[in-house]
C-alpha cells in the first residue's frame, strides 16, 4: 500500500523546494489565508495515522515536503501531550513547543537536509522560519482539538498511541528527547 500524498497543488510560491501553501489560521506569517475547505494541516492530520507507519516516502510534489514536515511535527506534539492531563495544559505546552527554537533546512540540526533545499539567501531563510512557525502554531492548536475531543476531557489514547512512531525513522527533536 503506498503512502498518501498531498492533493494540494495550488501554490504560487516556493521556499527552497517546498511549497508556500495557503492555510486557515489566526496566526501571523507569510502563508496566504485559505478560503477553501481543506488546507495542508487538515490533510496532514487526516493522513497522519496512515502515513506515520511508512519508513520510506516518495516525494511527488513540493506540497509533499510540507506534509512530511507536518507529519513529523504532529509526532512531536503527541509526545508533549502525553504529559498533559487537560486541554488547557496541552494548549500551553504546544504553544511553547511552536515558538521554541527550531532548525530549518540547511542548518545542522534539521533531520531532513537531504530532502529539503537550503534557503538561497537570508530573506528566504527568515520567510521559511516564519512559515514553519506559523505552521507549527496552527498545527498545535488543531492537534490539541483532536486529542482532547473526548467526552471526559481527557486525552484520546487513540491519538497518543502514535507518539512513539517514527515517520521515515526521523524525528524533529534531537536524540533522546
Amino acid at each position: 500500500m503506498p503512502a498518501y500524498h498531498s492533493t494540494l497543488a495550488d501554490h504560487q510560491q516556493t521556499l527552497g523546494n517546498m511549497a508556500l501553501l495557503p492555510i486557515k489560521t489566526q496566526f501571523r506569517g507569510p502563508a496566504p489565508t485559505n478560503p477553501k475547505d481543506m488546507d495542508i494541516i487538515d490533510e496532514a492530520l487526516y493522513y497522519f495515522k496512515a502515513n506515520v507507519f511508512f519508513r520510506f516516502y516518495e516525494i511527488k510534489s513540493e506540497s509533499d515536503r510540507v506534509l512530511i514536515y507536518l507529519t513529523l511535527y504532529i509526532t512531536e506534539c503527541l509526545k508533549r501531550l502525553q504529559r498533559c492531563a487537560t486541554k488547557a495544559q496541552g494548549t500551553q505546552e504546544l504553544y511553547s513547543l511552536a515558538i521554541s527554537k527550531f532548525s530549518i533546512p540547511g542548518e545542522p540540526g534539521f533531520p531532513l537536509n537531504t530532502v529539503y533545499a537550503k534557503p538561497s539567501n537570508s530573506g528566504e531563510s527568515d520567510t521559511m522560519r516564519q512559515y514553519f512557525q506559523q505552521l507549527r502554531q496552527e498545527t498545535g492548536v488543531r492537534v490539541c482539538e483532536k486529542v482532547f475531543a473526548t467526552e471526559d476531557g481527557k486525552p484520546s489514547k487513540w491519538w497518543l498511541c502514535f507518539a512513539k512512531r517514527k515517520f521515515m525513522d526521523k524525528s524533529l527533536s534531537g536524540p533522546g528527547q
